[in-house]
């Protein structure tokens, strides 16, 4: 069956769509030797696509992974300043694979990782408000969580509501929808109580479990199925 070449490269896990139409706008893209300068263009498993001259394969099967990100590694492929990044701690068969979203250089826990560039961009949209839970172990004497379960305005960027449960003394959970960058840094700073120390232990139906730190297992097929359906 025929597949637009955008979403060709998306299953391949090299680009997401959007950026596949980029590669195909800057000419990095060819089919069967001719480069293309449009995404309006079919293509099947017979063609021979390249990408940036590298011959590319689609994948058969969708791959998602939890990956528990330990403290003090970037998400990204390569950082500027040097720093450890998940890419140092993932075993070599892993490294080909995306990180969906990211987590900051201090927070540790759940991170998804797949094989399909479009499913990576699918499950960060804001628009599909999947739930993921933080533990927060948070500082200051005048706390206000009301603010962030009102949702909350700073600096003049606006947050959805958080749902937040004080555990103990000093540690929440925290439940967000959106996915905005630092997003429960600044809020819980701004209700009076600054983050110490941040950890994810869920994305969607996924949980992560008492998987060691550093570590990385597959999801089931059927756990991934349960995550399609919410999109």
């Amino acid at each position: 069956m025929d597949t637009r070449i955008a979403k060709f490269i998306a299953h391949t896990g090299i680009a997401s769509r959007r950026d596949a139409e980029k590669l195909i706008e800057s000419g990095a893209v060819a089919v069967n030797g001719i480069v293309l300068d449009s995404p309006a263009v079919n293509v099947s498993d017979t063609d021979v696509i390249t990408v940036n001259g590298n011959v590319i394969n689609k994948q058969t099967r969708t791959e998602l992974y939890i990956f528990n990100k330990p403290l003090n590694t970037m998400t990204t492929v390569r950082d500027p300043l040097a720093r450890k990044t998940i890419y140092d701690v993932l075993p070599d068969e892993y490294k080909n694979l995306r990180y969906v979203g990211r987590l900051d250089y201090k927070t540790t826990g759940l991170l998804l990782m797949t094989n399909d560039g479009d499913l990576a961009r699918k499950l960060t949209l804001p628009t599909n408000k999947i739930p993921r839970t933080y533990i927060a172990r948070v500082g200051g004497t005048k706390q206000n969580f009301d603010i962030a379960r009102r949702g909350a305005t700073v600096d003049g960027v606006h947050y959805r509501p958080m749902e937040i449960t004080e555990i103990s003394p000093g540690k929440i959970r925290v439940v967000v929808t959106e996915g905005k960058k630092n997003e429960i840094r600044i809020v819980l700073r701004a209700c009076g109580a600054p983050v110490q120390k941040l950890h994810r232990e869920s994305f969607g139906n996924l949980k992560l479990g008492n998987l060691a730190s550093g570590k990385i297992i597959k999801v089931s097929q059927k756990d991934i199925d349960e995550l399609l359906k919410t999109l």
